[in-house]
């Protein structure tokens, strides 16, 4: 049975198309000889959008663990604005070592923060990393290959209670139990080494019902299995206080989220230092895509967008 026949609207093959472009450059003001960083530039199309603003008088620091990512970066910029290739600094590291990053390349004043937490089409298709259940690839899901736990030892060597557990708190999976299970049952026959055989199992068990939802059935399982990886919501929370520290007073920082775990976190970071005086909530309700960048990228649809203000 071919698990791949149902190709949703969130699936579809595109170039990467960055989301929410013009609420990004409404909410950080980027102005010409001002410093930025962007936490995860992936394929600089923010970057880019920030460069311009700024001028060839102002600054971008990009961060991104991967460093086919930062390459792609460079070269968009490159192509497309090449008298700004200058004011551009490019880190391979993870956000969530944000001062370390900063206080190395001695970088500031910083008017203004962006992290973009979703994943480009690059990722998900041409990585060969098995972020997508719509490809056969080897299960894996870090986002850098130096990193040290993958999702392949997850799968086949946690205990039923830990699988059954993240599925739950990370994928909001409802079936994680039976998930849990049929993993375990299947990786004591053969272990569970690719996406596709992992796509099977879970649609071993989950009703048949649940195979023809709103979503792919194996949407939460790859989440959650991809955050425990990457360790993404303890490096978002790590990343928080640190971008409020470096900015200079004045200084937003703009926060994009595609989960409600991710928007959850930032959301509640947001109340917290108001409440202590320490910034300023630009957005009481986040930002979301309008119904025309839905059509041009469906796969902006979850995304969100809060923003704050140094005080």
């Amino acid at each position: 049975m071919n698990f791949y026949w149902r190709v949703k609207e969130e699936n579809i093959l595109m170039a990467h198309i960055p989301v929410l472009t013009e609420e990004v450059i409404r909410y950080l003001n980027p102005r010409p000889g001002e410093n930025f960083i962007d936490g995860t530039c992936g394929r600089g199309g923010h970057t880019l959008a920030i460069l311009k603003n700024i001028g060839e008088d102002g600054r971008i620091l990009g961060i991104d663990l991967d460093n086919k990512a930062l390459e792609q970066t460079k070269q968009k910029i490159k192509t497309e604005s090449a008298s700004l290739l200058s004011n551009l600094i490019l880190v391979e590291d993870n956000f969530a070592n944000l001062e370390k990053t900063v206080r190395q390349k001695n970088f500031g004043p910083i008017n203004g923060i962006l992290l973009d937490l979703g994943m480009s089409s690059e990722q998900l298709e041409e990585s060969g990393r098995g972020f997508s259940f719509l490809k056969d690839e080897p299960l894996d899901m870090r986002f850098s290959e130096g990193q040290g736990l993958s999702a392949v030892e997850i799968v086949n060597q946690w205990l039923p209670r830990e699988l059954e557990k993240i599925l739950k708190e990370y994928g909001e999976e409802r079936f994680a139990g039976r998930i849990a299970k049929e993993i375990i049952r299947i990786r004591k026959i053969k272990l569970i080494l690719r996406t596709g055989e992992l796509v099977r199992t879970i649609a071993l068990a989950v009703p048949k019902k649940y195979q023809h939802g709103r979503i792919h059935f194996a949407t939460r399982t790859f989440q959650a299995l991809r955050i425990v990886v990457n360790d993404e919501l303890e490096n978002l929370q790590k990343f928080l206080p640190q971008a409020v520290k470096v900015l200079k007073a004045g200084g937003r920082l703009v926060i994009i989220s595609f989960h409600s775990l991710e928007d959850r976190i930032v959301k509640n970071f947001f109340r917290e230092q108001a409440r202590q005086g320490k910034v300023e909530i630009l957005t009481k309700k986040p930002a979301v895509p309008a119904p025309e960048e839905i059509l041009k990228n469906p796969r902006s649809r979850s995304a969100k967008l809060r923003a704050a203000q140094k005080l």
